[in-house]
């Protein structure tokens, strides 16, 4: 009877890593689906300098979360080179990280400073992001290292 409990559990065990092992990183901002930006394409915030919805035929993965793109030429540029266009603090909303906090975005609230994406709540939030960007983006970059690995409910 214990030789079995023990395998249930070692199995179990075995099941939630490997389920782990799919799931998109704690510090990416991605939805139940592992998609990052609700599905946006993030090489467009820099190509086409506005918010273009990604389709399922042409996507990526980085850091374990689902990109998408709009074009085959938008998901090569991003696979040779995701750190170049991926969102900063793993996708969460900026002005939320300089709070010490990790919250969701509104791909349409966006902005790109010194060549890096960044996301923000919504449009609100991120009128008080562009109020001091470099106020913002300094405490932010203090507090990503500390939160990142964390969920956004122990935030």
């Amino acid at each position: 009877m214990n030789f079995k409990i023990a395998k249930s559990i070692a199995l179990s065990l075995a099941l939630s890593f490997a389920g782990a092992a799919v799931a998109a990183d704690k510090d990416m901002n991605a939805d139940l689906n592992d998609v990052a930006i609700s599905g946006y394409d993030t090489v467009a915030y820099f190509t086409k300098k506005m918010p273009v919805q990604g389709v399922d035929k042409f996507t990526a993965v980085y850091k374990n979360t689902i990109y998408k793109f709009s074009s085959e030429q938008n998901r090569d540029a991003f696979k040779a080179n995701p750190e170049k266009f991926a969102p900063q603090f793993g996708g969460y909303c900026a002005m939320g990280i300089a709070m010490e906090k990790k919250f969701n975005v509104d791909p349409t609230a966006w902005r790109i400073v010194d060549e890096k994406l960044y996301l923000n709540l919504n449009k609100d939030v991120q009128t008080k992001w562009v109020s001091d960007i470099p106020g913002n983006l300094k405490t932010a970059q203090g507090n990503w290292p500390t939160i990142k690995d964390k969920a956004a409910s122990e935030l």
